[in-house]
C-alpha cells in the first residue's frame, strides 16, 4: 500500500513560472549553470546551484553556498515570486515534447515506503553525491527537485486527470527548449480521495528518474525524525517532493555509448570479431537507429553497421537480458577491454536526445568507434527493480526533464 500524500506546494506566481523554472541541477556544470543564470537572472538554477552566484573561488561544496540558497529563496518568497498555497492538494504536472504528452501527479511520497521497498529502485546511489542534495534540502528546509517516480496506469487516476486536462491549466508556458508545461490544481475533496485510495490500492511504485534527489530527502527526513522525538508521522519531513506519471504515457529515450579506443585493434580485426557476435550488416553512410529489441547500430571507419545479437546471448533475466548488459557482457568488456563501464574513462554514453550525428562527431574527434542502442522499455526497468536488482549504468534516458521550481515542498 503506497501513501501518495496532496501537499501545500510553493509555486511560483503565475507572471513568472516561465522564468524561474529551470531543469534540474544535476543537468549543468558550473560554468553552464553560471551561464544559464546570467541569460536569465530568475532561473531557479541560482537557488539549486547557488554557487553561481559566486566567483569561482569559492568552492561548490562551501556551506556559505547551501546558506545563500536559503537566503535566496526566502528573499524571492518575499518579493512574491513565490506562493505558498494555503491547502492541501494534488497537482497535475503535464509535459509535451514534439507532440507526445505525459501527465503526472505532483504529491509527496512516503520515506517509509522508500524504506521499506514499495517505492522501487533500480541503481545505487553513492554518498559522496548524496551530501551536496542532504546539505541544499536540510538547509532549505525544503525540497527543490521532484523525484520522477512511475505506476502500472490505473482506470480512477487516468479518468480524473484525463477530465481535469479538459479545464484551463492554472500555469501554462513554453519553455526556450520546446517543450509545453502546463500546471493545473486538484483541489476536489473527492478527487483528492479517490487519488490517494488509488495510490493505497498499489503495492509498487517505481523510481524512474532522481535515485540521489530521493536517497538524500530520505537521510534529510530521518534526521529530522530525530531531531523531533515527538514526531507522530505527519511532520512534512516524512515524504518527499515527487511527480508520479502512468507507464503507458512514458517514453525511454536511446543511451549510446562511444569508445575512445579500438584497444590495440584495427577495424578489420573489430569487423571481424562482430560478425561473429550475430549477424552484421553493412547500413550505409545515414545514422542507424535500431528498430527492435536485440540489435544496435554500430559506427566505425566512416560507416553505419546493424548488428543483431547472436539468440544465445538473450536472457530471461531481467539484468542479463538488456540491450546495455548485452553489448556490455559480450562486446565491450571481452573485445575492448572495459571491465566496468562507471569507471573506465575509455567509454562515454551519449543521451538519445544528442541524436545520432553527435555518435559520429565523436567518433571523428575523441573516439574510435560508436555503439546505437535500442531504448530500454518501461517494463524492463520495472522488472529489474521487482526482481530487487540493478541496471547497468547509463541504461535509461527519459525526455522530457522535469522542471524544478514550479514545485517546492517546505520540510
Amino acid at each position: 500500500m503506497a501513501l501518495i500524500r496532496p501537499f501545500a506546494a510553493v509555486r511560483p506566481s503565475d507572471q513568472y513560472a516561465a522564468r524561474i523554472a529551470a531543469l534540474p541541477y544535476d543537468v549543468y556544470n558550473r560554468q553552464e549553470a553560471k551561464a544559464e543564470v546570467e541569460k536569465e537572472p530568475l532561473s531557479f538554477l541560482k537557488i539549486d546551484r547557488a554557487e553561481t552566484q559566486f566567483d569561482d573561488t569559492v568552492d561548490t561544496y562551501d556551506e556559505k553556498v547551501y546558506r545563500r540558497a536559503a537566503q535566496t529563496y526566502r528573499e524571492m518568497k518575499q518579493d512574491g515570486y513565490f506562493v505558498q498555497d494555503e491547502a492541501y492538494c494534488y497537482y497535475l504536472y503535464e509535459l509535451v515534447m514534439n507532440g507526445r504528452s505525459q501527465t503526472g501527479i505532483v504529491a509527496c511520497a512516503s520515506i517509509d515506503d522508500y524504506q521499506n521497498g514499495i517505492i522501487k529502485k533500480h541503481e545505487n546511489t553513492r554518498a559522496e553525491k548524496e551530501v551536496d542534495r542532504i546539505k541544499h534540502v536540510d538547509t532549505m528546509s525544503a525540497q527543490t527537485g521532484p523525484i520522477f517516480l512511475a505506476y502500472h496506469a490505473n482506470e480512477v487516476i487516468g479518468e480524473i486527470t484525463g477530465r481535469i486536462r479538459q479545464t484551463p491549466p492554472a500555469q501554462g508556458f513554453t519553455s526556450p527548449d520546446g517543450i509545453m508545461h502546463r500546471v493545473w490544481v486538484i483541489d476536489d475533496k473527492n478527487d483528492i480521495t479517490r487519488i490517494h485510495h488509488a495510490f493505497a490500492g498499489m503495492d509498487s511504485i517505481y523510481i524512474a528518474d532522481g535515485h540521489h534527489r530521493c536517497a538524500s530527502a530520505v537521510k534529510v527526513g530521518l534526521k529530522r525524525r530525530s531531531e523531533h522525538p515527538e514526531d507522530n508521522g505527519t511532520g512534512e519531513w516524512n515524504c518527499f517532493l515527487s511527480v508520479l506519471f502512468p507507464d503507458d504515457e512514458l517514453m525511454i529515450m536511446d543511451y549510446n555509448r562511444v569508445v575512445k579506443d579500438l584497444a590495440g585493434h584495427d577495424t578489420d580485426e573489430v569487423l571481424s570479431f562482430l560478425k561473429g557476435c550475430g549477424e552484421l550488416e553493412k547500413t550505409g553512410n545515414e545514422p542507424y537507429a535500431p528498430v527492435r529489441k536485440g540489435e544496435c547500430g554500430v559506427y566505425l571507419d566512416g560507416c553505419w553497421y546493424r548488428l543483431t545479437f547472436l539468440k544465445d546471448w538473450f536472457s530471461d533475466d531481467p539484468v542479463s537480458g538488456l540491450d546495455v548488459s548485452i553489448l556490455q557482457d559480450h562486446i565491450l568488456k571481452p573485445f575492448f577491454g572495459i571491465e566496468d563501464p562507471k569507471t573506465d574513462p575509455r567509454i562515454d554514453f551519449i543521451g538519445g536526445i544528442r541524436g545520432l550525428k553527435e555518435l559520429e562527431r565523436r567518433v571523428h574527434t575523441d573516439a574510435k568507434i560508436a555503439f546505437s542502442m535500442y531504448p530500454t522499455q518501461i517494463g524492463e526497468l520495472f522488472a529489474v527493480a521487482d526482481a530487487g536488482k540493478l541496471m547497468p549504468p547509463k541504461s535509461t534516458w527519459f525526455e522530457p526533464k522535469l522542471r524544478s521550481g514550479l514545485f517546492i515542498h517546505e520540510i
